[in-house]
């Protein structure tokens, strides 16, 4: 028979801290503590799985629950020698919830239930304080009615200050017990007058009502965007803890509180929190008073006048201190602590791992590993990956109030704020005068590349978290908010309207990448700061994973970025990007338009020093390190000009007709591009194109070899091949080039020629692809594309959706779908080892910076990943949890 409750109470429990799983991460704790020895206020918890079957089953309890709770609520009684709804034996309780994961402030809390019109008047006499007695009876209806009934506590607040005024009080605390009666009377007027039913007098029924609304709250409006925001499945559900009520309101002996063991804020080692006195927990969050602190000295860093815990109530303050110590000592990481003192004896109702900033979690992992409290491999697995973007970008200040205009998805790390401009060139120019931008775009293109580089932040209406825009905007570095679907942008008016307001070039807007808002003006912001503690748990990580961690880079300046933050190489230089600058895209134009051979030869001849002059920079920056260069792989049409205005411009510019141009980009013109005349089907059509940079290539690595007194081994790779007679022809062009380069040049030249495996077909046919390819890169984002039959594009207007109504849990092209793609990932390196059993194996589609998509990597046994450069210190500290758990694993299954 299943168990839908345990207990736990007076140093007894029947669950611990291990089973949060099943009684929600309080009642495991409650259960933890309370074996412990430590003060806690009896009481049970509902499983998680009643959760499930509730929702499972129409809203409907498991048979058995009525029976279980009546007689969990008997073992308080017997604990308390109270009894639940005997105003003789008056027990109170409070109702909360508790996930599996802590979720702060984002579902129901009931306090004081079981109170009544008989009920209050014994309470008044047991504690011999009516003022008390009533206060908690008010307190009841208004968060009852509020959590239960649906009667927002607006209302209440409002009757409160209207009566607080006639009567010409100023604090709740200086009401009187005659005067809390009328104001409840009030109360349960308001209660019957809007809901047409009297507030429920029977405790049981109050009970179950609290009950219900805690299981509801699991799929209220804040529950859910809570659970999407930090990836908590619904299928984990929520507890239901039910307590034997202490009274923080009980005079000026009483207290409440929250404290966390280090300070969340910076990590440093010292008691750090809040209480009121006479008040019970809603009042410490709910900024109706004051808080004071709990410890002296931060009193005086305050400056307040009010006294600290440790001066007022000393000897709970020091058992408070006593059991903070040891909580922490015994889950061996900061704590989060909730606690009442009810005339001056210290009640424990909450531990938990506290929520922190990525500085704070930084050092408190480092000091407690220096402490000896935890391992260096557990310090690396403390730290949550994606939380590093805190300390390598700028972000908007916690404190700064938001006007949002918009909101789209958080595309790209940081915040930043400028001018609206709607062009590349825009920006370029305002860059030259000084002035900071925001690039605003229905999408980017590759043409926008100078434009994307000169702004500090680009927002797109248009495409998803692997569009153009993302992907760029990512791998430099630069704020990046894509598909805000409901701004309105009108290049012709110059105009981007959202939410009935009209905003123009030059208007000053704020984008933050971190959660995807648009927000109206200058915004406060944090600038990033690297510490000393980073530098210690990036050594650590080092010395933990086994993967490499290379980075996506083509230019010199996100190369030695990526260096800084210790990239082991170069995983995807995609060329493409260096022909948008100047004369390189008119020599590519030329070359497009040329009409022989012979005319694109000339023109490519144009871009050769170029490119080689490129290679040489990646080769002597990474100094020795792999670098990985992809051959040309966009379709030629993305190098045309789009609108007719461009068409004149470059027409003119190139001294060609400009029905020419136009002829030839109509002729290019192809309906999927994705799946059309792009990567090595451009090196087969052109094989001059393939030729040129392989020289380029060639040359620069013996130049770079010569300067440097070490050989240069670049690694090529073919794009998009499906089948191994395209990889053939290809490297046959490559090879022949690079013997062509060691006659003229007097030099060996070692290199590596791969693909990258990003069709289907690719990777069911790896094994024979491995017998002309010496090295596999998956190109996850293509993959998912082919895969999934998704353009990524696209689907940022619908795969939302389908994360909603539970079709997918995680954008495939955020986090690697390991079902489909992942299997596809396997299949090609198992095949492609078979061929060829040293085969390089690496990741360069924008997984590669995902802490989930890693562990699948450091699984299947990938040798490297490689991200944008800002992505690399998340992926060397994923790569070295993702080996830490792989070990483990592989130690548990011995």
């Amino acid at each position: 028979m299943t168990k839908w409750v345990y207990t736990f109470g007076d140093g007894a429990a029947e669950g611990r801290a291990g089973d949060r799983n099943l009684l929600g991460g309080k009642g495991a704790n409650l259960a933890e503590m309370c074996s412990l020895g430590l003060p806690v206020p009896p009481g049970f918890t509902i499983t998680t799985e009643v959760c499930n079957a509730y929702y499972a089953n129409g809203r409907t309890y498991p048979a058995a629950l009525e029976e279980s709770v009546l007689s969990a609520l008997d073992h308080i009684g017997a604990l308390t020698g109270r009894r639940f709804g005997d105003p003789s034996k008056l027990l109170l309780v409070s109702v909360r919830s508790g996930a599996r994961a802590s979720m702060p402030g984002m579902m129901d809390t009931v306090l004081n239930l079981g109170l009544n019109d008989e009920t209050v008047e014994a309470l008044a006499a047991d504690s011999g304080d009516a003022r008390f007695a009533y206060d908690s009876y008010r307190r009841f209806i208004q968060m009852y009615s509020d959590v239960v009934m649906g009667l927002d506590h607006e209302v209440f607040e409002e009757i409160l200050e209207d009566q607080k005024a006639s009567l010409g009080h100023e604090l709740d605390t200086e009401l009187t017990a005659a005067e809390w009666q009328g104001v409840i009377s009030l109360y349960k007027a308001k209660v019957e007058e809007e809901l047409g039913k009297p507030f429920p007098q029977d405790p049981h029924e109050q009970l179950w009502g609290a009950i219900g609304a805690v299981f509801s709250s699991w799929m209220n409006s804040r529950a859910i965007t809570y659970r999407r925001l930090h990836d908590i499945p619904e299928s984990w559900g929520t507890a239901v803890n039910v307590q034997a009520m202490v009274f923080g309101n009980m005079g000026d002996t009483s207290a409440t509180g929250v404290a966390f063991t280090r300070n969340p804020s910076t990590g440093d080692r010292q008691l750090y929190g809040e209480f009121l006195v006479n008040a019970q927990g809603e009042d410490v969050v709910a900024g109706i008073r004051t808080p004071q602190n709990i410890t002296e000295a931060a009193r005086i860093a305050a400056g307040s006048d009010k006294p600290s815990l440790q001066k007022l109530m000393p000897d709970a303050f020091q058992a408070f201190v006593d059991i903070s110590d040891r909580l922490e000592k015994h889950y061996r990481d900061m704590q989060d602590l909730e606690f009442t003192i009810e005339r001056g004896k210290l009640w424990m109702l909450q531990t938990r791992s506290g929520k922190r900033t990525a500085k704070a979690a930084l050092k408190i992992a480092v000091d407690m590993a220096r402490d000896g409290l935890i391992t260096k491999e557990e310090a690396v697995a403390r730290i949550d990956p994606a939380s590093l973007d805190q300390l390598l970008h700028p972000t908007i200040d916690p404190k700064a109030a938001r006007d949002v205009i918009g909101m789209g998805l958080p595309a790209s790390p940081g915040a930043a704020t400028g001018e609206i401009v709607f062009a590349s060139a825009d920006a370029e120019d305002a860059r030259a005068q000084g002035r900071k931008v925001i690039l605003v775009r229905i999408e980017t293109s590759p043409e926008d590349i100078h434009g994307m580089h000169a702004a500090e932040g680009i927002l797109t209406t248009r495409g998803g978290m692997t569009s153009h825009a993302a992907v760029v905007a990512r791998g430099m570095g630069k704020p990046c908010v894509s598909g805000a679907g409901s701004l309105r942008v009108d290049y012709k008016a110059g105009t981007l309207v959202s939410m009935g307001q009209t905003f123009r070039k030059g208007d000053i807007i704020t984008i933050d990448g971190g959660n995807g808002q648009v927000l109206k003006g200058a915004v406060a912001m944090l600038q990033p700061e690297l510490s000393g503690d980073f530098a210690a748990i990036m050594e650590w990580a080092d010395a933990a994973r086994r993967m490499k961690v290379r980075t996506n880079a083509e230019t010199p300046l996100d190369a030695r970025m990526a260096r800084s933050f210790g990239a082991e190489g170069i995983g995807l230089c995609r060329t493409e990007h260096m022909f948008f600058d100047g004369a390189r895209i008119v020599a590519m134009r030329e070359m497009i338009l040329a009409d022989t051979e012979k005319d694109r030869r000339a023109a490519l001849d144009k871009l050769l020093p170029m490119q080689r002059s490129d290679f040489l920079e990646l080769f002597e920056i990474m100094a020795g390190l792999p670098v990985t260069i992809r051959l040309l792989d966009p379709p030629l049409h993305e190098f045309l000009p789009k609108t007719e205005d461009e068409l004149a411009e470059v027409a003119s510019a190139m001294n060609v007709s400009a029905d020419k141009l136009r002829q030839r980009t109509e002729a290019l013109h192809e309906f999927n591009p994705m799946l059309g005349h792009r990567g090595c089907r451009l090196a087969v059509s052109y094989p001059e194109i393939a030729e040129m940079q392989a020289r380029a290539i060639f040359e620069a690595a013996v130049e770079a070899g010569r300067k440097a007194g070490a050989l240069v081994v670049p690694e090529i790779m073919v794009p998009l091949v499906g089948l191994v007679k395209e990889l053939e022809y290809v490297k046959a062009r490559i090879d022949a080039v690079a013997q062509s380069v060691m006659q003229e040049t007097g030099t060996k030249i070692d290199y590596l020629t791969g693909t990258m495996i990003e069709l289907p077909r690719a990777a069911i046919r790896a094994h024979v692809i491995a017998e002309a390819a010496e090295f596999f890169s998956f190109g996850t984002n293509d993959l998912t594309q082919t895969t999934f039959g998704i353009s990524r594009d696209d689907a940022a207007s619908f795969l939302e959706t389908y994360r909603q109504k539970g079709i997918i849990e995680q954008d495939p092209f955020v986090s690697l779908d390991v079902d489909g793609v992942g299997e596809l990932v396997r299949i090609a390196a198992e095949k492609g080892k078979t061929t060829r059993p040293g085969i390089k194996l690496g990741i360069c589609g924008e997984h590669g910076g995902d802490p989930a998509s890693i562990r699948f990597c450091e699984e299947v046994g990938l040798d490297y990943v490689s991200c944008s450069p800002y992505r690399v210190p998340i992926a060397r500290l994923a790569a070295a949890q993702a080996a830490v758990a792989a070990a483990k694993s592989a130690a548990k299954r011995a």
